[in-house]
């Protein structure tokens, strides 16, 4: 199954990729696509520096893809979220991917 999400955020390109590229962020959102409390383990598939971002699921049995582009927009950077995936209920994947933008989009605390 696929689901996706797209928003304009407010922030560059590049500090939108410091987040997404974080592989503890990666494991997060992955364990909450497949519905999993823990963070998953995943493996890179594809990276473009500041445009594209691809991660798989490497639990043996799971199948689970996220893939996020980053575009120019105006005042921002549009954020768009693919994800295939094998859980029944599509809207608690939505609900994942939702949650993801909201964390890039959210102000990042500095030291």
């Amino acid at each position: 199954m696929e689901s996706k999400a797209n928003r304009t955020l407010v922030k560059s390109a590049p500090e939108l990729w410091e987040l997404a590229s974080d592989l503890a962020r990666m494991e997060a959102w992955m364990g909450g696509l497949v519905g999993s409390e823990r963070p998953v383990a995943v493996e890179v598939t594809d990276s473009e520096a500041e445009r594209v971002l691809a991660w798989r699921c490497a639990a043996s049995g799971s199948y689970a893809r996220i893939a996020i582009e980053l575009a120019e927009s105006g005042f921002g950077t549009s954020v768009q979220i693919t994800a295939q995936h094998s859980r029944p209920d599509p809207a608690a994947a939505e609900a994942t991917l939702e949650d993801l933008l909201d964390e890039l989009g959210s102000p990042e605390r500095r030291p």
